[in-house]
């Protein structure tokens, strides 16, 4: 790096950029160094903040260094000795600098080097942003909290900066505190945070989100770039940790998207993120799953459609919509029961089924709210058909994240109570994914329900591992066989030997069999002889709407009986 003086050519032509770069630093610091000098201006503020020799140094980023924390300088070392070397043209790095009373600030800094007209480097540049604000740092591992992530996120779309980011969790960590203490737990927690602290930062920023999960977010790492990272850092973590006088083996998930899209909002974005995360953990062993939302005309409609479907939970729920579909007595094909769907719909989309957007929406904080309107319409649009059908018993589906709220029971206590049901007309259904829940938490809440009145029903039975464990460990009033296990069951023996196992397994702990998929006589009259209690299909009726179903049960509650 050379040292000569720079010229007042030169300097008048720094400040000219550095002034033009100040107005669209959006409260970050910024810095600019004209490299053939080594000479550069920095923010008022950031000089002042850590009492810094001027705005206007030679060789800045060495007199930096010595601000940088022990266990950071090298990164930044190396990071800044790769742009002057010409092997790197940015960098987008995290590291704690030192204030005048001796405490460490987190900085996030962001630069990129400026090209001459010969194609030259000329200006290295960019922003420094102070996360000093104690209510984005979180307390235990030190990183970016959820907050800072939010806020970074939303900068960057409202800048129109194309990012990628990660999500990384640790699994299994439930276990961990279970087996070696909550102690242990936090340790590990503290131990990744500084490992990515350590590794990534020189990438990108890091942050501790809710639970066992962390951030990446990275302006400089491509897709490829930021798989490989997490290759490097699974791999590390599977060897196992020393952690005092343990060896704690850590598997880890993780979900990736790149943002090239800012028609969306944060929350779209971190939804999801959260998707393709719980794929990884769910469904590919930890796998990195990468949520694809590329420019693409179909992909782009995907992610806009998300988006304004998410919006409509705060617009009064706008565009939602519930169908319901009949449930008859497998004897008198009688209506004992039916179940409310939810549907989306808008001008612009159209009609969109909830295996479009609930897998996204379910990790959203903003789902519950969801929820409760739907049990709070259900069970209004329940009261029109009970004066037909008194003992009428409606169907609602619930999502885990609704399950895993302290005040989910009052919720439901107080729908039923407003709407003027009676809880034993009340039939809640959980699927297979509440295995994610804490078991002793999910049985809590159903011993709760039950004893209040309120039924509850295992949907999609066989579809999942767990199913079998949910039914020995949980007590379920009904449980529904999924569609898929019937469909061939007039021509397939073995489908009619799996109906039998199901059944019997139901019959050991009590609890009625609800067979979904009817769609014609013949699947009726076969599977009507292994002791079910219900139906429901298309045999006897698609989902229809509110006003849909009143006119078929005036007709009479027998009505669905095709023999009549």
């Amino acid at each position: 790096m050379s040292q000569q003086t720079i010229t007042d050519e030169a300097k008048k032509r720094l400040d000219s950029l550095f002034d033009a770069l100040s107005i669209v630093s959006e409260n970050k610091h910024v810095f600019l160094c004209d490299m053939k000098y080594d000479f550069s201006r920095w923010s008022k503020t950031l000089v002042e903040s850590f009492d810094l020799p001027s705005e206007y140094m030679y060789s800045a980023g060495t007199i930096w260094e010595e601000y940088i924390h022990p266990e950071d300088k090298q990164a930044y070392h190396d990071g800044l000795d790769a742009i002057f070397s010409g092997k790197q043209t940015g960098h987008d790095m995290q590291y704690r600098a030192r204030r005048p009373d001796g405490e460490y600030d987190i900085c996030t800094c962001q630069g990129l080097v400026i090209l001459d007209e010969q194609g030259n480097p000329e200006f290295f540049g960019g922003a420094i942003r102070n996360h000093s604000q104690r209510s984005h740092i979180d307390t235990l591992t030190g990183l970016r909290n959820q907050f800072g992530f939010f806020s970074d996120l939303q900068s960057y779309i409202r800048n129109k900066i194309p990012v990628r980011i990660g999500m990384v969790g640790i699994g299994k960590l439930t276990e961990i505190n279970e087996v070696y203490g909550y102690h242990v737990g936090n340790m590990v927690l503290q131990y990744f945070g500084r490992y990515l602290m350590d590794n990534v930062t020189n990438r990108g920023g890091t942050y501790r989100l809710d639970g066992s999960c962390f951030g990446i977010i990275t302006t400089v790492q491509n897709e490829q770039e930021l798989s490989d990272s997490y290759d490097e850092i699974r791999a590390f973590f599977r060897k196992g940790i020393k952690l005092d006088d343990l060896d704690v083996m850590v598997e880890l998930n993780a979900g990736m998207l790149s943002l090239n899209d800012f028609n969306v909002d944060d929350q779209t974005v971190f939804s999801c993120l959260n998707f393709a995360y719980e794929e990884s953990k769910i469904n590919k062993h930890g796998d990195l799953v990468t949520f694809r939302n590329e420019l693409t005309s179909e992909n782009r409609r995907r992610l806009e459609k998300l988006h304004a479907i998410r919006a409509s939970i705060n617009k009064d729920f706008k565009g939602f919509y519930l169908q319901y579909q009949p449930v008859v007595d497998a004897k008198t094909e009688k209506l004992i029961a039916t179940e409310a769907l939810l549907r989306w719909k808008d001008d612009e989309y159209g009609v969109v089924s909830p295996d479009d957007f609930i897998p996204f929406l379910e990790t959203d904080p903003i789902f519950p709210a969801l929820g409760e309107w739907i049990l709070k319409t259900a069970l209004q649009d329940g009261q029109r058909i009970v004066e037909y059908v008194p003992d009428l018993i409606m169907n609602i589906n619930l999502s885990y994240s609704q399950l895993e709220r302290t005040d989910f029971t009052d919720v439901v206590w107080n729908t039923i109570r407003n709407a003027g049901f009676t809880p034993k007309q009340v039939c809640l259904e959980i699927t297979e994914r509440c295995r994610l829940l804490d078991m002793e938490l999910l049985r809590n809440v159903i011993v709760t329900l039950r004893a209040g009145g309120v039924r509850i029903a295992l949907d999609d039975f066989g579809t999942g591992f767990s199913s079998v464990g949910l039914v020995k460990n949980l007590p379920f009033d009904t449980i529904k066989i999924d569609r898929s296990f019937v469909q061939q069951i007039e021509k397939d023996e073995r489908e009619k030997r799996l109906l039998n196992n199901f059944t019997d397994i139901a019959g050991t702990f009590g609890a009625d069999v609800c067979v979904e998929g009817i769609e014609t006589s013949g699947m009726r009259d076969i599977i009507k002889d292994y002791g079910i209690h219900s139906f429901q299909g298309y045999y006897y009726s698609k989902p229809v709407t509110i006003d849909e179903l009143l006119e078929l049960v005036k007709n009479g509650a027998n009505c669905f009986s095709k023999e009549i």
